[in-house]
């Protein structure tokens, strides 16, 4: 072993004198690994191996030095106090703040415990999260990504309440920032100003990069000089390598062949914290094992913009047992002599080393779909040393000969091993606690959970009728009843046409985009116009409504009273609660989608109310600027009426109908789309100006929930 030492050394130094680039390159954010022999005669294979690795790693460490050495790297921010948090962040998930177990919106609070609680005993807690207030609700209107940021329930006191609840719970916390939120309100300063002024209000730990290869140092300067360093981790590898100078954390989008990869920027910078990232898998093997064998994190994400990807048993028990091995030895995982690839004894087994002060850790896993035993690795012995099997949490007898310590130890098919070398005189503290803990947990294989993934279905909260009408009353339009082609899809940018988007009807036995029904309608009576500014008003008037989460309610009006010249426009800044209290006060309801869709529609599948053609005459003329204007007067446009003669569907206002939930999520289906139309990004909430479309508005709170290009109208039962 010492001779191995000495060669890997002087391999080291003729990749670093020489003039040639070293023939190990990355591809992309990863290198390969070193071929390994799969000869039937073990001693051959180990030889063959053993050549293969010392050629590997020396031309690995030459490409090391000469890309430090090139960009004169200073890695001291890795040293900041405020920052080491992020070396230890193993486990983290991506949450929506519209998260059911993150906010209760019935009590109207945050409950940090019982999120917390749900994924400490699904699989064995989190480091930190990432909480998701903006996209895919941001551009419905105006307000930029701090302004919904203020806008959660109970504004920055409750917020910072909610963090503190979550620091007690050992949990950093952090937001995104998105560069490309340049439609909508100006901020009246650059991005990184904006972003550090309002995450040390709040007291967030680290902001996430959305859309960013590599946060700018303008971010982390500017949070530094608000008093407040963060963690910056860019959704995507920075760019340029050194960035990894005050990038201290990011997220993996990698690549997973048989023979596991090597990230190039822990490679780098052995302290640089990665958390893989493949949000839309099902089966998270793959992901888990590469990080393992880098000794990097994983983004636990399954809230994934509303749709809910729940990690299987397996998975989640896996990750229960990798993370509590990180958290025993996380000062191993850091250390500037991580080897990758040292060899085995097996084919298709793949260990990295991670040395400190006497102790050293392999993690190891079995690439292969069948379980081995028997002799797995040969590592070197020390007079005194003593092995752990940490996965079984049992210490390891070893065979001593020359070659050094041979290892015999059980890996499940497509699983994972841990072994850890205490030398003589070193402490192995809490090592009696993890040893007991995980030997219980190996008395059941990770092949005994069920590796089965399952989506989460959804209700439709229910409308009760409303007294049934004889004639139309003031206002309304008679719809008659009839068959109807119920025909549309959601809009979603993401999700593609997987199971579990956007909603499940009461006729589906599953959600998903696109939805095709017959129904027979009901006749009834739908208002003509949205419900304005004026009548609205009469409510308040008669009823005395006040919200009990009253935040930015009738933000567009004056002294409780509508600005002169607005009676007419569309009332908006209205939660869905609000146009429901609205509702019943008149003696009405609010539409189900299909009701909304056949008023605008007709029988004859036409793509807008007017027709299938677009006719920019039948609709407001949209506003493309950052300022949000009033929404346009009702009745405006007779000309883009539907066959019923129902006004303003499309293009003033989004309009309310139903309501889905399941136990993660709540939403509202929003309808006909609005005048207010941001620019400069593909990511803002799409407009539904077809018949045939519909937009899906994650739900929270009246707070956040209420917008202003977002009315409602209402409907009558007919006799």
């Amino acid at each position: 072993m010492q001779a191995l030492r000495i060669t890997l050394v002087l391999l080291s130094m003729i990749g670093v004198l020489s003039a040639e680039d070293p023939k190990v390159q990355p591809q992309g954010n990863q290198f390969p690994g070193p071929v390994q022999s799969w000869r039937s005669d073990a001693a051959q294979s180990a030889r063959d191996s053993a050549k293969t690795f010392e050629e590997w790693i020396g031309e690995m460490r030459a490409w090391r030095y000469e890309r430090l050495t090139r960009m004169g790297y200073d890695g001291a921010e890795y040293n900041r106090p405020e920052l080491k948090w992020a070396q230890r962040n193993f486990v983290q998930p991506q949450s929506m703040v519209e998260e059911r177990y993150f906010f209760d919106p019935v009590q109207g609070k945050y409950t940090v415990d019982r999120f917390l609680d749900d994924l400490d005993a699904r699989y064995g807690g989190i480091d930190s999260v990432l909480l998701w207030p903006v996209y895919p609700n941001i551009g419905i209107d105006n307000r930029n990504q701090w302004d919904l940021l203020r806008d959660l329930p109970g504004g920055v006191p409750a917020l910072r309440k909610m963090v503190e609840d979550f620091h007690q719970r050992g949990v950093r916390v952090l937001f995104p920032t998105m560069a490309w939120d340049n439609g909508t309100r100006d901020p009246g300063m650059q991005h990184w100003e904006a972003t550090a002024k309002l995450m040390t209000e709040i007291g967030i730990d680290g902001i996430n990069g959305d859309t960013f290869d590599g946060l700018p140092a303008a971010y982390f300067k500017a949070s530094v000089a608000a008093g407040h360093p963060l963690v910056l981790e860019p959704e995507g590898a920075p760019r340029e390598e050194g960035m990894l100078a005050h990038n201290v954390q990011s997220w993996g989008y990698w690549n997973y062949p048989f023979v596991p990869m090597v990230s190039k920027l822990k490679w780098l910078e052995p302290r640089h914290m990665i958390n893989v990232c493949d949000r839309w898998a099902r089966n998270h093997t793959d992901n888990l094992q590469a990080a393992f064998f880098n000794g990097v994190g994983f983004e636990s994400w399954e809230n994934i913009w509303g749709i809910w990807n729940q990690m299987t048993p397996r998975d989640a028990e896996a990750l229960r047992r990798i993370s509590s091995i990180y958290r025993s030895v996380p000062e191993l995982l850091v250390t500037k002599d991580w080897t990758p690839h040292v060899p085995t004894l097996r084919y298709g087994v793949y260990s990295s080393m991670f040395p400190v002060g006497g102790r050293t850790l392999w993690t190891i896993v079995n690439r292969n779909e069948f379980h081995i035993d028997g002799p797995v690795i040969a590592v070197e012995d020390r007079a005194g040393r003593r092995y752990y099997d940490l996965w079984n949490g049992v210490e390891l007898k070893p065979h001593i000969d020359a070659a050094g310590a041979l290892l015999e130890l059980p890996i499940e098919e497509k699983g994972y091993a841990a072994v850890l070398a205490v030398d003589a005189g070193v402490a192995f503290e809490g090592g009696d606690g993890l040893l007991a803990q995980m030997h219980a947990w190996a008395a059941k294989p990770l092949t005994s959970y069920s590796s089965e993934w399952k989506f989460l279905p959804q209700q439709l909260v229910e409308i009760a009728a409303t007294p049934a009408a004889a004639k139309a009353p003031a206002g309304m339009v008679c719809i008659p009843g009839g068959a109807f082609d119920f025909n549309v899809a959601g809009i979603e940018i993401e999700g593609e046409n997987m199971i579990g988007l956007d909603v499940q009807y009461p006729w589906e036995d599953s959600p998903r985009r696109s939805h095709r029904h017959p129904l027979t309608i009901k006749p009834f009576f739908i208002d003509k116009h949205p419900v304005t500014n004026s009548e609205f008003k009469r409510f308040l008037d008669a009823s005395h409504y006040q919200p009990a989460d009253g935040h930015s309610f009738l933000r567009h009006w004056a002294n409780g009273a509508p600005k002169a010249g607005d009676e007419m426009r569309p009332v908006v800044w209205i939660s869905l609660e609000d146009a429901r209290a609205y509702a019943k006060w008149a003696g009405k309801r609010l539409p189900h989608e299909w009701e909304w869709q056949y008023a605008a529609q007709g029988n004859d599948g036409r793509l807008y109310p007017w027709g299938s053609s677009w006719d920019e005459k039948a609709v407001p003329a949209p506003h493309k600027g950052r300022d949000l204007p009033p929404a346009p007067v009702v009745g405006g446009h007779p000309q883009g009426a539907s066959p019923f003669g129902v006004e303003d569907l499309v293009g003033n206002v989004w309009q309310w109908t139903d309501e889905y939930v399941d136990e993660h999520t709540r939403a509202g289906i929003l309808r006909g789309g609005s005048y207010f139309q941001p620019q400069g990004s593909d990511w803002y909430f799409p407009q539904a100006y077809k018949l045939s479309e519909h937009g899906k508005y994650l739900l929270m709170a009246p707070s956040k929930d209420r917008a202003g290009a977002l009315g409602f109208r209402c409907v009558v039962d007919a006799q």
